[in-house]
């Protein structure tokens, strides 16, 4: 059932059969991730296309000893997309080149159960929510003049108003002249974030206080 429906030679048949099979399972990859994460035009039709593409790579190497240094071409590829991405995106381009693999040495019925099998467990993982916090994690920024010991300056109100809190970024801004912290907080059920800032910018001299909840590229 499984076997290569590929034989010593590349025949018209078999390559249409391959490349059409790569591009509706890239269909199928592209809808699984439009579904589950936020994503754009561009991206979606890069993995709609991309199977094809690889499943194209490996038939014309297909037999040659060529077949080892061009499939680790194609792998190589990922790292110079254009689009910085999260896990997801990542997780994404990986699903649609292992299809192209698996069709581009004629495993065509093994690439789709895998597609299928593989879509189904992605979208229960995203319909149950797995992996995320009971406590929803919030990014907050507090910016503080370049004279200002910081340290510990906001201890008694992360005390009062959150669960857990620590310092995840420090920079300069504003030509040296300011601090931008970046902390990542866990506020208490029955936190009034109206207060929480106030008391914030009553000691950060009314300066930028931001809270927000984190990006997926942060959460890598």
């Amino acid at each position: 059932m499984f076997d290569s429906i590929l034989g010593t030679e590349l025949t018209l048949t078999n390559f249409l059969i391959c490349i059409g099979v790569a591009f509706v399972l890239g269909l199928i990859v592209a809808f699984v991730h439009m579904k589950t994460t936020k994503t754009n035009t561009n991206f979606a039709t890069t993995l709609a296309v991309l199977p094809a593409l690889v499943a194209m790579a490996i038939l014309l190497v297909n037999g040659n000893l060529g077949a080892g240094v061009a499939t680790v071409g194609v792998f190589s590829l990922v790292r110079f997309r254009s689009i910085p991405g999260n896990s997801r995106s990542l997780l994404a381009v990986f699903f649609a080149m292992a299809i192209g693999l698996a069709v581009g040495v004629g495993y065509v019925l093994f690439a789709a159960l895998f597609t299928v099998i593989i879509g189904l467990v992605i979208f229960l993982l995203s319909f149950f929510n797995f992996g995320a916090s009971r406590l929803a994690e919030k990014k907050l920024v507090i910016v503080v003049p370049e004279d200002l010991d910081y340290t510990e300056m906001f201890d008694d109100i992360f005390a009062k108003y959150t669960n857990s809190y620590y310092l995840q970024k420090t920079k300069t801004t504003n030509m040296g002249s300011l601090f931008q912290l970046t902390y990542r907080v866990v506020l208490k059920g029955d936190t009034n974030e109206k207060r929480f800032i106030d008391r914030i910018r009553a000691k950060n001299g009314n300066l930028k206080v931001a809270l927000s909840l984190p990006s997926e590229e942060e959460e890598l």
